[in-house]
C-alpha cells in the first residue's frame, strides 16, 4: 500500500499520542518525541512498526509525539491516521484491527 496523503490523529493532551503520517521514499521512518523516550522509546517504536507492517506498506514517515499513552493509544491513533492517509477511514482493514 502506498500512502496517498499526510493525515494526523490524536492529541497533544496528557495520556495520548499524536501520530502524523506522510509519505515516504526510503523505507519506515518513524521520528518519536517523548518524555519517556529513555525507558519506552524503544516499545513505542516497535509497536508503530508492527501496525505499518499489518498494512503492507514500505516507504512512510511518522512523526510521533507521545504524551504517556498507553499501547492501546498508540496502536488505535497510529491505525486510525494510516487509515486516513490511505483514504480507507470509511472502509477499515479489519485484519489489521
Amino acid at each position: 500500500m502506498e500512502i496517498k496523503k499526510t493525515a494526523i490523529a490524536g492529541t497533544l493532551e496528557s495520556s495520548d499520542i499524536q501520530v502524523t503520517v506522510s509519505k515516504g521514499n526510503d523505507g519506515i521512518k518513524i521520528d518519536l518525541t517523548s518524555d519517556v523516550k529513555e525507558r519506552f522509546g524503544k516499545n513505542i517504536v516497535k509497536t508503530i512498526e508492527e501496525i505499518v507492517n499489518k498494512f503492507g506498506i514500505e516507504n512512510i514517515n511518522i512523526k510521533a509525539v507521545d504524551q504517556g499513552a498507553l499501547d492501546c493509544v498508540i496502536k488505535a491513533r497510529t491505525i486510525t491516521a494510516i487509515q486516513r492517509s490511505l483514504g480507507t477511514s470509511e472502509e477499515p482493514d479489519w485484519e489489521v484491527l
